[in-house]
């Protein structure tokens, strides 16, 4: 269970997730991410990043298992700081970020590609955010980036997915190709993004992050507010251990 960093072609640093079973990642993954993201855009021989997960899905969320285990409210902050410096990573890398996203991409997932410049993703994959049915609340912020607004909501509200081509008829998502082809795809662009100029690409990211109309940073810190509250009051709790009674019955 890591996050590797491997450096496919010139000019390219691939960064990959790897948390069995499903990609739910515990809050020291989320700073890992973090911590990989970072590393990778300040090195001058970087001009574009590729973010991917191996296994079954791109990414699940938070561990929610983690979340239950804690008696307190320790691994509730840690979650939610490190899924917020994970984000903000993926937003505030020096140079481009391609999410190549295969699978499920649930919860923090949305969060990672929200904030991503680019998203290629196979044709089994789906996006949601599940989180009223986890107890959570949060990245709204990333995900109307991506969809509409009253998509966005409908979205939110009902816990249900889209597809990868559903998100490339709005426009969010740049090409969809089978799962055997996801690699190839997002490294052939990121391969297209790495020939340009290294300090212009650079200033080319912080002019575009500069004229934004949302900062995510703060959006998605004032989301988290609502997040503790839900907590501190005994809802998400409740509704937590309804969803791990669920999923245990579905097992059974």
């Amino acid at each position: 269970m890591a996050v590797s960093t491997a450096s496919p072609q010139k000019g390219v640093s691939l960064v990959t997730v790897d948390f069995p079973p499903v990609n739910a990642l515990p809050v020291r993954g989320w700073y890992e991410l973090a911590d990989a993201l970072r590393e990778a855009g300040r090195d001058p021989d970087v001009r574009c990043v590729v973010l991917a997960a191996s296994g079954r899905g791109f990414n699940a969320g938070v561990d929610i298992k983690e979340l239950q285990r804690d008696t307190g409210n320790e691994a509730l902050i840690g979650a939610n700081r490190g899924c917020h410096e994970a984000f903000a990573a993926v937003y505030e890398c020096e140079v481009p970020v391609v999410a190549a996203v295969h699978g499920f991409c649930l919860g923090g997932g949305i969060g990672l590609v929200g904030n991503a410049d680019v998203i290629v993703a196979s044709d089994d994959a789906a996006f949601g955010l599940p989180e009223l049915d986890r107890g959570a609340l949060g990245a709204a912020t990333h995900l109307a980036r991506l969809v509409p607004q009253h998509l966005m909501r409908g979205l939110y509200y009902t816990s249900r997915t889209v597809t990868a081509q559903e998100l490339h008829t709005h426009g969010s998502v740049w090409k969809v190709v089978p799962r055997a082809e996801l690699a190839a795809e997002a490294l052939r662009l990121a391969g297209e993004i790495a020939r340009k100029d290294g300090i212009l690409i650079r200033l080319a990211k912080a002019a575009i992050n500069g004229i934004d109309p949302v900062d995510v940073r703060r959006s998605y810190r004032f989301e988290q507010g609502f997040t503790f509250e839900a907590a501190l009051g005994g809802t998400a709790g409740r509704v937590r251990a309804a969803f791990g009674s669920e999923e245990a019955a579905a097992h059974e």
